[in-house]
Order: C-alpha cells, then structure tokens, then sequence
C-alpha cells in the first residue's frame, strides 16, 4: 500500500494517479487522554487496519494526484534518528569541501553513531521550507526513510525488518556552521517527508533503490542504496543497542 495525509489530516491510499479518502478508518484507532501516546497510533495500528483500508477504498472515489496537497506520511513521529555521512562518496565530499566540514574533523558513521533530528522539524512535501539564516550556506539531501512500526529495542540484524512499517522519502534540510549537527538539522520546515509511505509488501528489500534530486531542473544527487556504508538493518540494529525506537523514522 501507499498511504498518505493530505487537506488537513485527511488520511489517503495512492493508487496510481489518484487519492482515495480513507480517513474513516481512524475511528478504529484507541481513544487517548492526558498523558497522550509517544507514538504515532496510526503507524502503530498499521498492521490491524490494512484490511479495512483496502475495503475502504474499493467504495470511495478518487481525487488526482495533482489536485492533492501531500502532508507528512507520518504525524508523530517518536523519534527522528538519522545516519550522518552514510554514503561513501558523501563522506569523501564532507572531508575535502571546508564549508560542510566548518573545519571539524568528518570521522566515518561506525565512530561518530546516529544523531537526533527534532520532530518539530518534519513537513510534508507540500509545506514550504523556511530558510532560517538566509545568509549562511544551507544544503539539501534526499535520503531513505525508514519507518518504523513497532517498539525495536536491541534488535539483531537478521531481525530488523521486522519492525519495518515502510518506506517514505526524506529531505534533510541542513544549514553549514559550527554548531552540532542535530542543532543545525532540527529548524523548523528543515525535515521534508512524504509524499506518501510504501508499506513493506510493496518494498521488500530496499537494498537497490535508486535516488535522485533536481533543483531546477539541474541533477543535484544521484546516489544509490547499495552504496550505503551502513545498510537499512545495519542501522536499526545499530541504533536499537542504544535507544528503542517506536513508529519513528
């Protein structure tokens, strides 16, 4: 499946160049009060309403693509772990061009580990980014996202997709300066996801994914999972031995 929020938290199933509203299904979602839930219920009750989400949309019609306004796939997000520098060639880019490094030594991702983007930082593909320093260097980079549907806490890497809900695009926002990376990654608008999340029986192995990024029409990056330093498990393995990860990305 391919399940997005577009028009205000309206919830959406893609199927081909059309949105079905399926929004209804979230009656079926456990009513919360104070303290409200540290996850996403939705992602977290995936599994349950696939069926109903199917049969939903069987009845409902279509609005075109074109006519939507995409949301982030994923309303709250627990957590936002992201992998610095995890593409080989990325890092050898990192080290020789002084305005990404800021004169900071670029040490490989197996020393330096994962790092925290706040979610106050995500917007949906269809929200404007706001350059918070506009005379400082700010880059773009497009990445995997990788959602996670269920509490994974110290997870061997044979197990790892197990925990996967799916897939989503990420556009990591990042302004260049001394300060530390989760700082300068955590602005507000700086965490672009979406537009819709690919369940795992349509993504199986995301080990040979294509990703490309233009900016006016010009090719930006060009980069493949399988250059990953640290591949999709190798991560959720990683960095399950230090934090339990729940409906985050």
């Amino acid at each position: 499946m391919r399940l997005c929020r577009f028009g205000g938290d309206r919830l959406g199933l893609v199927r081909q160049d059309h949105v079905v509203d399926v929004t209804s299904v979230c009656d079926r979602l456990p009513n919360f009060r104070y303290p409200l839930p540290k996850f996403d219920p939705f992602i977290a009750e995936l599994d349950s309403l696939r069926d109903s989400i199917q049969e939903l949309a069987d009845s409902q019609p279509g609005i075109p693509i074109g006519e939507v306004k995409f949301e982030s796939p994923v309303a709250n997000p627990s957590k936002i772990v992201a992998a610095p520098v995890n593409y080989r060639r990325h890092l050898e880019e990192a080290r020789k061009d002084p305005e990404i490094h800021h004169s900071n030594q670029i040490a490989e991702i197996e020393r330096v580990g994962l790092f925290l983007k706040a979610s106050s930082s995500v917007i949906g593909p269809s929200e404007a980014i706001m350059i918070r320093h506009p005379e400082r260097r700010t880059d773009h980079e497009i990445e995997l996202a990788v959602v996670i549907g269920k509490t994974a806490d110290r997870v061997p890497r044979h197990r790892a997709f197990e925990y996967v809900a799916g897939y989503c695009l990420g556009l990591d926002i990042t302004i260049r300066g001394p300060e530390e990376r989760s700082l300068r990654k955590s602005i507000d608008t700086y965490t672009v996801l979406g537009p819709w999340l690919v369940t795992t029986d349509e993504l199986a192995d995301p080990s040979q994914l294509s990703l490309k990024l233009w900016v006016n029409g010009e090719l930006r990056q060009n980069a493949n999972t399988r250059d990953l330093i640290i591949d999709v498990p190798g991560i959720i393995a990683f960095g399950t031995q230090f934090c339990s990860l729940a409906t985050c990305c």
